[in-house]
């Protein structure tokens, strides 16, 4: 006579040992599942999402770091442009005047004015201001001449064997004796006076831009 199979509400959970062969396979498959799923929510789970953030992070840094590794691979071209710039701009710096080079340099600028004929009123020099890499000198001056003289006075001093480069400060340009606004309609050979304060310029040597560069890092830290 056969054995009466059991019924699930007949299964005690006290005496798992009394369970049939494939009750008992199929509890610890179900258990296994369960263990499996807790294992993955706990564990798996949150590791997955690690592993994405991870992922967005190399993913970042690959990024800066190619930049980076662009950047650096034009670094070394923009150091030798900016060597290239500064020997060129020492090369124009030595065409300006040096220091003792500019009194005679004043002077050069007076006499090209008096060789073309202008008459000077007033030609004062004033004290110096310097800068970065350069020092300004104003000149004050009163001139009368022609439109003519004027011209050649200035491709006079053009043609010294400095570099001389003059800006024009309050300048006033008007007849002589006469109207201000008469200007543009005078003779060529007319007398005009020529009054106002020009800049000329020399370079600054080792010793005076070294000597400038402290002063100006003084006064910053004076002015913190």
């Amino acid at each position: 006579m056969s054995k009466k199979k059991m019924s699930l509400k007949e299964l005690n959970f006290n005496n798992t040992g009394s369970w049939p062969q494939e009750y008992k396979i199929g509890f610890c498959v179900i258990v296994g599942l369960l263990i499996f799923g807790l294992l993955w929510y706990a564990v798996t789970r949150p590791k997955g999402a690690e592993l994405e953030g991870l992922e967005r992070q190399e993913a970042t840094l690959r990024s800066d770091f190619e930049t980076k590794q662009g950047r650096a691979a034009n670094l070394e071209p923009l150091k030798q442009q900016l060597a290239q710039m500064e020997q060129q701009l020492q090369q124009m710096l030595r065409q300006l005047p040096s220091r003792t080079e500019m009194p005679a340099l004043i002077n050069d600028i007076s006499q090209t004015a008096l060789a073309t004929g202008i008459y000077n009123e007033l030609f004062r020099p004033g004290p110096e201001t310097p800068k970065e890499f350069y020092a300004e000198k104003p000149i004050e001056l009163k001139m009368v001449g022609s439109y003519h003289q004027f011209g050649a006075f200035v491709s006079g001093v053009a043609s010294l064997p400095r570099v001389v480069i003059m800006t024009m400060h309050d300048i006033s340009l008007r007849p002589r004796g006469g109207d201000r606004g008469a200007v543009a309609s005078i003779a060529p050979n007319s007398s005009l006076e020529l009054a106002g304060t020009v800049k000329t310029y020399r370079y600054l040597d080792e010793e005076e831009a070294a000597a400038q560069a402290s002063a100006e890092q003084a006064a910053a830290g004076g002015g913190q």
